[in-house]
């Protein structure tokens, strides 16, 4: 299994980082500062960091990555930023980064840079890698139908986190289990999912276990019913197509019989 490193002081953007990542298989560990992504790129064996670009404990995202390659790390790199600036970029890429993508970014980018590309690091800085050329040419058609069956897949655990952190009486694995969903969703087009793990969250932090939003969390969170919707609405398109091809076919015929019904008239009136 591949491993990542996020580093973000905002545990919900490490979230929406973590979750991605860990849908489409990869195992990852969190860090909120500089002080715990030294600890951890020390002790585990990295093939990708993601940083924000502003890092508590060093003097900045790009920094701690330079910081990190020349202590030994052979990770890939990525930076992560709201506000993507010539210098920024500049700097993520003097420190090796493949890309510095804005946040918040769509959930096939990130992928679609970690899928297919080696793991080697380079100790030359590079050239970062273009995000509207790889959303033109490096996309993989499917990849969100991928992503969505992975996302479906991983539902039940996810919701059985929270739910094991109702009957725990843990507020802090409720919030945690909450937020882990939230970043997918939103990313994955289940904004109404992502908004009602949020406010569920936000309830657990405060100690509050709203039991109507787990059952309206309850309520939206079924892919077997999304699936049926979607296999309902396939078979009316080929219903309605098939219904035009009959009512096609049948005016043809009718159009077919009339010629004929003229041409024996025609062959009779000469015969007379």
């Amino acid at each position: 299994m591949l491993t990542a490193l996020v580093i973000d002081a905002s545990p919900a953007a490490r979230q929406q980082v973590t979750g991605l990542l860990e849908l489409a298989g990869w195992g990852v560990h969190e860090a909120g500062d500089a002080e715990d992504a030294r600890w951890l790129s020390e002790t585990i064996s990295m093939d990708l960091v993601v940083t924000a670009a502003t890092v508590t404990g060093a003097a900045d995202g790009p920094a701690l990555l330079a910081e990190l390659r020349a202590a030994g790390s052979t990770a890939r790199f990525l930076v992560v930023t709201p506000d993507p600036t010539d210098e920024v970029r500049a700097a993520a890429a003097a420190a090796g980064a493949l890309a510095c993508l804005a946040a918040p970014f769509d959930a096939r980018l990130l992928l679609d840079l970690v899928r297919n590309r080696s793991t080697t690091a380079t100790a030359e800085p590079l050239h970062l890698v273009d995000v509207e050329d790889l959303e033109d040419a490096d996309l993989d058609a499917e990849l969100m139908d991928r992503l969505q069956v992975m996302y479906d897949d991983a539902l039940p655990t996810r919701l059985s986190a929270i739910a094991r952190g109702v009957r725990s009486g843990d507020p802090r694995a409720v919030a945690t289990a909450a937020q882990a969903l939230a970043g997918p969703s939103g990313q994955l087009g289940h904004p109404e999912v992502a908004d009602v793990c949020r406010a569920i969250a936000a309830d657990a932090r405060r100690g509050i276990v709203a039991h109507g939003r787990l059952a309206e969390l309850s309520g939206l969170t079924r892919p077997a019913r999304r699936r049926d919707d979607v296999d309902r609405r396939r078979q009316l398109a080929f219903a309605a197509d098939a219904t035009a091809g009959q009512a096609d076919l049948a005016g043809m015929l009718h159009a077919v019989d009339a010629a004929t019904g003229r041409m024996m008239a025609r062959r009779r009136d000469l015969a007379a």
